[in-house]
């Protein structure tokens, strides 16, 4: 029973690697037959006759698990021309010329009679942007290994953190020491409040007090019945206060003289009577 269920399992997860997916296509890519490297130096083009081109079709990178394919098909019949293989920890299958950016040598694989075998030939595009396009498909392929890399080692840490047991064991018990932080942060309120530096900082309010009026003249009967037209103005203490109080004063004093000149002009002398007619 139990290797019946396993089977099932088996075959989804080759299902699952056996998935390709297309990374990049082009229609025409041409394949050139290089000479031999003389020395350690890179690949130039210019040493091919890149107008003799020895097959033409279509190029596909696909990817397929960890693996990524390069494959050379016909156009019309798909069929397998060469293809190389990139994979995690080998050698780059891809090695750009030093002397233009549309060709690459490609180390293609074939297995004949059981054997490996490998060859060095020339590949190349008609526009610059398909050469950009297939670099960064490889690169894009490089980079989901790593992170498919750093995620399964994640997954081996969170494991192994995950099995550590953290229940009490018996007799084993917890002491909690809990503050109060309530009581605390009145406590550092009130001293914050008696500091001598900040009772030195605080400053006494200054208090204003607006001084009393002067004393108002005499009244004479005739300006009795009349409103007031002078009245004291208010005083502050940032005003000038002295030298409006002086001239109130002597306005006060001009009135009271004037009103006592009215009074003895208005006032007859009846105690005495008119002498020039009593003589």
């Amino acid at each position: 029973m139990q290797k019946e269920e396993a089977a099932p399992n088996d075959q989804e997860e080759n299902e699952a690697e056996a998935l390709e997916l297309v990374l990049f296509q082009v229609p025409e890519c041409y394949v050139y037959l290089i000479p031999p490297r003389k020395s350690a130096a890179s690949y130039r083009a210019d040493e091919w006759d890149v107008n003799k081109w020895v097959w033409e079709g279509i190029l596909k990178v696909i990817s397929k698990g960890e693996e990524c394919i390069i494959r050379l098909e016909d156009k019309n019949t798909s069929e397998l021309y060469a293809r190389a293989f990139l994979r995690k920890g080998e050698p780059h299958p891809v090695e750009p010329v030093i002397d233009s950016s549309r060709y690459f040598v490609l180390r293609v694989e074939e297995n004949i009679d059981g054997r490996l075998r490998h060859a060095f030939i020339g590949i190349g595009f008609r526009e610059r942007t398909e050469a950009y396009d297939f670099q960064a498909a490889l690169h894009d392929h490089m980079k989901y290994l790593d992170k498919k890399k750093t995620a399964e080692e994640m997954e081996q840490k969170f494991q192994q953190t995950s099995l550590v047991d953290y229940s009490l064991k018996e007799g084993e018990t917890l002491v909690l020491q809990l503050k109060n932080k309530s009581a605390e942060i009145v406590k550092s309120k009130v001293s914050e409040n008696n500091s001598p530096d900040k009772k030195a900082n605080q400053k006494e309010p200054l208090i204003c007090i607006k001084p009393p009026p002067p004393p108002p003249g005499p009244l004479s009967p005739s300006t009795g019945q009349k409103s007031p037209t002078n009245c004291p103005p208010n005083l502050n203490l940032l005003g000038d206060s002295n030298h409006k109080a002086s001239e109130s004063t002597e306005d006060d004093s001009k009135e009271s003289i004037s009103s006592g000149n009215e009074i003895t002009q208005d006032i007859p002398d009846d105690d005495f009577g008119d002498f020039q007619t009593a003589s």
